[in-house]
C-alpha cells in the first residue's frame, strides 16, 4: 500500500463554544489526529451515529478514542454514584463499529474508553470507580489534563513488542477499568495496585498470528512515544487489498 491509510476516529457530541457560537457539536481533542498523522495516517472523525459500520469498509483502521463512562446498562449492572453522565447514541454507534471491526479483521486501536467499549463489546464488565477498588485516586490524579504511573508488560506480547520495554510510564486519567474480561482477551499490562491496562487477543504462542487489536487503558494521545500509533499504521499497511 502506498497511499496513506485512512484511520477513522470515534468522536462524540457535546455542547461547546466557539466564537460566538454555542451549539452542539462533534468533537474530538486534536492531539488524536496529530498523533495519527505523525504515524503516517489520514485522520477522519467518525460521529456518533446510528448505523455507521458499513463506513468501516472504505477504511484502513480505526481508532477508539477515550472520553466519557459507557452505561453500565451496557453490561448489566446498575450505575454506581459516581458514574457517568452516559450518552447512549454514543455507546451504541462505537459497540456497533467494534463488533463489525472486530468481525471483519479492521486493525483496531481502543484508548481509555476505547479498552472499555472493547471490553463491553466482547462480554467484559467493568470497576465503575477505582478509589473504591484501589482506595485513591491516583489513576485520575488530576480533575482536569494527565498524570502520570508506571504500567508492567507481559513478556512476549503484541504489546511488549510494539512498546519494546517491559514498564513504561504513561500518562494516565481515568476512573473506570476491566473487571472480567471479554472473552478471547487476554490482559497484557497492568499497574502496580494491579488494575488491567492493556488487553489484546489470546493467539497461539508459536506465530501470533491473527488481526491487530490493540487496546490500552491510559492515553497515548496525550504522550510523546508514538509506538502504538505506528504499530496501527503498519498493521493497516499490511491488511489493506
Amino acid at each position: 500500500m502506498t497511499e496513506r491509510p485512512v484511520i477513522g476516529i470515534t468522536s462524540y457530541s457535546q455542547q461547546a463554544h466557539w466564537g460566538r457560537w454555542h451549539d452542539e457539536a462533534v468533537l474530538l481533542p486534536r492531539r488524536y489526529v496529530d498523533k495519527v498523522a505523525q504515524a503516517g495516517g489520514l485522520p477522519v472523525l467518525l460521529p456518533p451515529v446510528a448505523d455507521g459500520a458499513p463506513l468501516l469498509s472504505r477504511l484502513d483502521g480505526l481508532v477508539l478514542s477515550g472520553g466519557s463512562d459507557v452505561d453500565p446498562a451496557r453490561y448489566g449492572a446498575p450505575p454506581h454514584p459516581a458514574a457517568g453522565p452516559f450518552y447512549p447514541a454514543r455507546d451504541s454507534a462505537e459497540l456497533d463499529l467494534c463488533r463489525h471491526a472486530l468481525a471483519t479483521g479492521l486493525p483496531l486501536l481502543g484508548i481509555c474508553r476505547g479498552l472499555q467499549v472493547v471490553n463491553v463489546a466482547l462480554g467484559g464488565t467493568l470497576h465503575q470507580h477505582l478509589p473504591d477498588l484501589v482506595g485513591t485516586d491516583s489513576h485520575a490524579a488530576q480533575e482536569i489534563g494527565y498524570g502520570s504511573h508506571k504500567v508492567s508488560v507481559a513478556p512476549a506480547t503484541q504489546l511488549a513488542a510494539i512498546l519494546g520495554r517491559s514498564e513504561a510510564a504513561v500518562p494516565t486519567h481515568h476512573h473506570q477499568a476491566i473487571d472480567r474480561l471479554g472473552a478471547d482477551l487476554v490482559a497484557t499490562a497492568w499497574t502496580d495496585d494491579g488494575v488491567i491496562e492493556a488487553v489484546e487477543f489470546e493467539r497461539p504462542a508459536v506465530d501470533h498470528t491473527g488481526p491487530f487489536m490493540i487496546a490500552v487503558q491510559w492515553h497515548p494521545e496525550a504522550g510523546d512515544d508514538l509506538s502504538l500509533f505506528t504499530a496501527l499504521i503498519a498493521a493497516a499497511r499490511e491488511a489493506a487489498p
